[in-house]
């Protein structure tokens, strides 16, 4: 499945609010609201588990990634944006990036 044809799907599940500033504001919290949630599983394994990561864990997390990953497929398909050419922009920079020696700094455009 390529990113476009997985993004395509997924809007079919999205449950449209009418105000269109909503329906996005909406989107955009829900990635992060997601990705809290990624971020609480792992507190977890560290703090409690001294980081060793179980077989339940994986799942957990994997199931809070994909709904990252929707809440972003979703927003940028209501911004206009293909996921496909998202993720390849995105190679391409990191790409860039690399061959000029400044993956790690501050900025975007670096």
């Amino acid at each position: 499945m390529t990113f476009d044809e997985y993004q395509e799907k997924a809007i079919t599940t999205l449950i449209v609010n009418p105000d269109p500033l909503m329906d996005k504001t909406i989107l955009a919290m829900g990635v992060v609201g997601e990705a809290g949630e990624v971020i609480e599983k792992w507190k977890k394994i560290v703090a409690y588990n001294d980081g060793v990561i179980s077989a339940e864990d994986r799942v957990e997390l994997g199931k809070e990634l994909a709904d990252v990953v929707w809440y972003i497929a979703v927003l940028a398909e209501r911004l206009g944006l293909s996921f496909d050419s998202l993720m390849q922009q995105n190679l391409e920079k990191l790409a860039s990036r690399k061959s000029r020696g400044v993956q790690k700094g501050a900025g975007d455009n670096r």
